[in-house]
């Protein structure tokens, strides 16, 4: 129990306490609040069938090798595949979660995958290293669970993924018109051979 003179001399100097302690747990009442919403919220995202598919994709692709496995059977096949595959990562990151710099990390992410797929056989060794579903999930569940460092690192080199996207597109376009090349040489020597 507060004395009165306590009281008198809180008054004096302008501290209410009883106002001081309504404004005290008026504030933990809306940071409550905020936190029930945040938590609601999250769980609501990691609901959403276009995250559980991710998650899906992610176990499947990366932890059981199916990415480098059809990319090994089916060279062009494997990483056109892969591609489409990542369309769920992207729309998640931009439409969902609605973050660009997230949205640059995960395409970038794609990007390596479909560079180092490109070449054949050791590309499919390096894709079972790469793991970029994985990553990508990583990324997004960070974001959705309110991961600092993770959102801080994604920021943090936005514009780089940005620069490295557009280089990537033009190292894959350059492989892919190498490799071409090679095999349409390769078809030419063979049939000039049978024929």
């Amino acid at each position: 129990m507060v004395s009165r003179r306590r009281l008198d001399a809180q008054a004096s100097e302008g501290i209410n306490t009883e106002q001081e302690e309504r404004k005290r747990n008026e504030a933990l009442e809306k940071e409550m609040e905020r936190r029930r919403l945040k938590e609601e919220k999250r769980q609501e995202l990691m609901s959403m069938t276009s995250y559980v598919v991710m998650q899906k994709t992610a176990k499947y692709m990366d932890r059981f090798f199916i990415d480098p496995i059809v990319g090994f059977f089916f060279p062009a096949v494997g990483d056109f595949l892969s591609s489409l595959l990542a369309l769920p990562f992207i729309y998640y990151s931009l439409f969902v979660i609605k973050s660009v710099p997230l949205t640059l990390a995960v395409i970038s992410n794609v990007l390596k995958d479909m560079l180092v797929g490109i070449v054949p056989l050791l590309g499919d060794v390096l894709d079972a290293i790469y793991r970029s579903y994985s990553k990508n999930l990583r990324l997004i569940t960070g974001y959705i669970n309110d991961d600092k460092q993770i959102i801080h690192q994604v920021n943090k080199k936005a514009v780089k993924a940005a620069i490295f996207i557009v280089v990537l597109c033009l190292l894959i376009y350059w492989l892919t018109s190498l490799v071409a090349g090679a095999i349409a040489w390769m078809w030419h020597g063979i049939t000039s051979l049978l024929g």
